[in-house]
């Protein structure tokens, strides 16, 4: 009874009709290291990466209908200063495949490239996300609507600094987008499910990561990595593999709660380095 009651706790703080059709298959995607296409001399590439938190949930159906970005031209470089004119100013197609995403299918360090686009040279001082009414989740095999919460726009808009873009090569860039699932849907006393959409860009090379594997899977274990204020979550695959991407360098503690007869577990002073993957050992968990 206690692991029940510490998960569903965890869920509200983790979380405080039938599938679209045209659902899109989500899948590990490798991440350019050289260019593969030619750009113009003012022209650059951006690609956008998404992934997510976990979420308790069987899957967690989005509706994603358009991805632009706001450039401005006349900048020359990705700075925090004020927009020039207008006429340096535009929000631009990034050329998204609109439809239904199982962002469920994007944890443990998997991710999809969600868009990508050539556009004119300049600064990209913000991401336009756009969703769709066709959202919904799956809980213990029921399938619930999700609905925007009240007075929540289906137009997500990510404010960024020139650090949150990773500049690989000469006018080509990219950035994750951590879809914050577990703090983006709401649970309201009624068993009804609403959607209050929260994205956070992060950049692999800039942040740091820890992975590992916990074991048995009939442990079914529940991680939750913590420094401070900053907390991170994971639900380890069926093989008990786990990653969580996107943390800020510094020392950490794990608490891996297990489901009985196995006992929970806490690891301390885990060392988070930016674009140093740190890689533990396997964790056995004890009855």
């Amino acid at each position: 009874m206690k692991n029940q009651i510490w998960k569903w706790g965890i869920s509200a703080v983790l979380i405080s009709g039938a599938f679209y059709a045209c659902q899109k298959e989500l899948s590990n995607t490798s991440v350019p290291t050289t260019p593969t296409t030619t750009i113009g001399s003012n022209q650059q590439q951006v690609s956008i990466y998404l992934g997510d938190d976990p979420a308790f949930f069987d899957k967690v159906m989005i509706d994603l209908q358009k991805v632009e970005a706001y450039v401005d031209t006349c900048a020359t470089s990705d700075d925090n200063g004020p927009d020039n004119d207008d006429i340096c100013k535009a929000w631009i197609n990034l050329n998204l495949s609109a439809g239904v995403y199982d962002l469920l299918k994007l944890r443990n360090g998997v991710d999809t490239l969600l868009a990508n686009a050539t556009i004119p040279k300049g600064s990209v001082k913000r991401l336009r996300l756009t969703l769709g009414t066709n959202n919904s989740l799956v809980k213990d095999g029921v399938t619930y609507p999700l609905k925007l919460y009240p007075g929540t726009s289906n137009v997500v808009v990510l404010k960024l600094k020139g650090e949150d873009w990773d500049n690989y090569s000469d006018r080509r860039r990219r950035i994750w987008l951590d879809f914050d699932l577990g703090r983006s849907i709401v649970v309201e006393r009624n068993g009804e499910f609403y959607l209050r959409p929260l994205l956070r860009p992060f950049v692999v090379s800039k942040t740091g990561s820890i992975e590992g594997r916990i074991l048995p899977d009939s442990a079914k274990a529940i991680l939750s990595i913590y420094a401070g204020t900053d907390t991170a979550y994971a639900l380890p695959n069926p093989d008990g593999k786990f990653k969580i991407r996107g943390l800020k360098a510094g020392t950490y503690t794990m608490f891996i709660n297990a489901s009985a007869p196995y006992l929970d577990s806490t690891v301390t002073g885990l060392t988070i380095m930016n674009g140093k993957p740190l890689q533990l050992s396997d964790i056995k968990l004890r009855k």
